[in-house]
């Protein structure tokens, strides 16, 4: 099954609704509604079917895969009345497929950490990147979902795009190992690892972590394809558009650690939740700055991955100005020899 999340325009304003996602027939399904038309004809009042509907399929995605395997139980069980709760792809509004509770972002083909070291650092990859699975934190107050406009903020020349998976969680875990760990992914989606690389290599001697240069912007989507859905992750083709031009041809291969390493490792000293969404690092040539490409103001992204779709995003005509920005300190060792 694909599940996603759109927007609908009601007298309150915005609203977030929960959908199966039927490309083959160009439709998106209204799961609560289509539910509650469900228990319906099985005698149950409207006010009480649509109470009982919007529990199973609230706004929140990660909410509902939390219910456990009864979920997408319930989900195929809605679709008996799909005909009368469906709206064509086109006339939809897409949100972030996910609303996840933490996201994290890896670090696990080796034809991009090779790229990234040799174009950026101008050298070999470091030895710590193979001694374990990297990965970093990432706020989740700024996902974009299909169609969405990524803001270009104004404190950088270099704004990229990272094809990578998203592996969503579907249950809970901690201390898990890798042969337990594909148990606990729910599907995957599209994960773009937005990215302001000059502005990257600035925050780097830092010796914090990404901030600013990750932080403005992950797009996820268009949809999650449950893992029933997909024989292997491993071989998966993508493709990375820019204007209607094809940057790159690339493919899921050359781990340097699997997708289920990758997910004991975050697991261990840690909990999974469900909804939790998991970068795989982006995929060989996935990035433009192993191309020495980046995007411009106006443009638009598409990225397309093999069995689950194209996620497409334009980004802001204008860059973002923030009102303040502060300004740099005296450097208090100037004069001190090395």
């Amino acid at each position: 099954m694909k599940l996603g999340r759109i927007a609908v325009s009601t007298p309150d304003g915005e609203q977030l609704r929960t959908v199966a996602v039927e490309p083959e027939h160009d439709r998106v399904i209204d799961l609560a509604r289509a539910y509650a038309l469900t228990l319906q004809r099985r005698g149950a009042t409207p006010e009480r079917a649509r109470e009982l509907a919007l529990s199973i399929f609230p706004a929140s995605l990660s909410n509902a895969i939390a219910i456990g395997d009864a979920f997408l139980d319930i989900a195929h069980d809605a679709l008996a009345a799909a005909d009368d709760a469906s709206t064509a792809i086109a006339d939809v509004q897409w949100r972030a497929a996910i609303d996840p509770p933490v996201i994290r972002d890896g670090l696990t083909f080796g034809t991009h950490i090779e790229n990234y070291f040799k174009n950026v650092a101008k050298t070999k990859p470091v030895r710590a990147v193979y001694e374990r699975p990297g990965y970093f934190k990432g706020t989740t107050s700024t996902v974009f979902g299909h169609d969405q406009v990524i803001p270009y903020p104004n404190i950088s020349e270099k704004l990229d795009y990272e094809l990578e998976i998203g592996y969503i969680m579907g249950k809970p875990g901690r201390n898990l190992t890798p042969d337990d760990a594909m148990d606990h992914i729910f599907g995957i989606t599209i994960f773009n690892d937005w990215s302001l690389r000059d502005v990257q290599a600035l925050e780097g001697p830092i010796g914090m972590g990404a901030q600013h240069s990750k932080d403005f912007a992950y797009g996820i989507g268009p949809w999650i394809t449950t893992m029933d859905e997909i024989d292997s992750i491993e071989g998966l083709k993508g493709q990375v558009r820019v204007n209607g031009e094809v940057r790159s041809d690339t493919r899921v291969e050359n781990f340097v650690y699997t997708p289920e390493e990758l997910v004991a490792y975050i697991s261990i000293f840690n909990g999974l939740q469900p909804g939790d969404l998991i970068g795989s690092g982006t995929m060989g040539f996935g990035g433009g700055v192993e191309i020495g490409r980046f995007v411009e103001p106006g443009d638009v992204v598409e990225l397309e991955l093999e069995g689950v779709g194209t996620l497409r995003n334009q980004i802001a005509a204008t860059k973002e100005v923030p009102p303040w920005w502060p300004e740099p300190r005296p450097y208090p060792f100037e004069n001190e020899e090395n």
